[in-house]
């Protein structure tokens, strides 16, 4: 059993990342936990992992604890289809609305209330709840924000014709990429040289990834709500570096997070170096 723990969010979208080596293409001796942001956050958070997928936010309030990966992140360069706000009637006639936030996400949420504050001011008031089990049990909130795999499958539900995508919104009002998690790696284990090994190996599973995508949609498309189109158009619209751009795109959303009172102050972003 590896002695480092790895934090892997149990969504779709980093498929190309933990594939390689999940699927031992990629030698590895990861222990892998698996777990929706909020609980990777916690966990993270209280010393269970060594290195984690994490919500950008979660290093934006916590920058203390962790130091970044290089090159590593999961974002949107235009719509991201998987973090939307579906409603039943348009945009402009939510003014007041209560949105139904999904409990498995903080960036998102976070990022929600930045654009509907600052980009479209709606003075929207927000509710923490399961959107799938609410749905099924016969309630209609007027609006829902959901992520993930849940998204994927409510975007096309008869009762929410209207589609918010925050990764388009967030592209249209700011030109920037806009990366939702990061990958972190905890400051007290930031020395060892087997965290330093897991960390090249992630590194290396994501330029397979992105060598390999087509192979990555194919899987999608046999195991999943997708055809093959919609796999290569899901992933198509993902980022899975943090390059320049990618950079100033989560400076500008600390920025907003100052502003909007999410954050107290805004950390400097720090690397490990492997």
């Amino acid at each position: 059993m590896s002695n480092v723990k790895v934090g892997r969010i149990s969504y779709l979208n980093v498929l190309p990342i933990y594939y390689p080596l999940e699927s031992g293409l990629i030698a590895n001796d990861f222990e892998f936990v698996y777990g929706p942001p909020a609980q990777l956050n916690k966990m993270m958070s209280e010393g269970l992992m060594h290195i984690a997928s994490n919500s950008s936010v979660e290093y934006l309030r916590h920058s203390e604890q962790y130091l970044l990966l290089p090159d590593l992140a999961i974002g949107s360069r235009g719509p991201v289809q998987s973090v939307i706000m579906i409603s039943r009637k348009p945009l402009e006639q939510l003014k007041g609305c209560n949105v139904l936030v999904s409990a498995q996400t903080h960036t998102s949420a976070a990022l929600l209330k930045i654009l509907l504050s600052e980009y479209i001011p709606l003075n929207a008031t927000y509710k923490t709840g399961n959107a799938t089990e609410i749905l099924k049990d016969g309630e209609r909130p007027e609006a829902i924000l959901c992520i993930g795999d849940e998204a994927l499958n409510l975007r096309k539900h008869e009762d929410y014709p209207y589609i918010f995508d925050l990764g388009e919104e967030w592209i249209r009002w700011t030109g920037l990429p806009f990366i939702f998690g990061i990958w972190t790696v905890r400051r007290d284990a930031a020395h060892r040289e087997d965290v330093k090994q897991a960390i090249r190996d992630l590194i290396k599973a994501k330029q397979w990834g992105q060598a390999n995508i087509e192979k990555i949609c194919e899987m999608t498309a046999e195991k999943t709500m997708l055809n093959l189109d919609e796999s290569r158009s899901y992933y198509d619209g993902l980022v899975y570096d943090l390059g320049n751009k990618e950079i100033q795109g989560l400076e500008v959303f600390a920025k907003y997070l100052l502003k909007t009172e999410q954050i107290n102050n805004i950390p400097a972003l720090e690397f490990i170096d492997v």
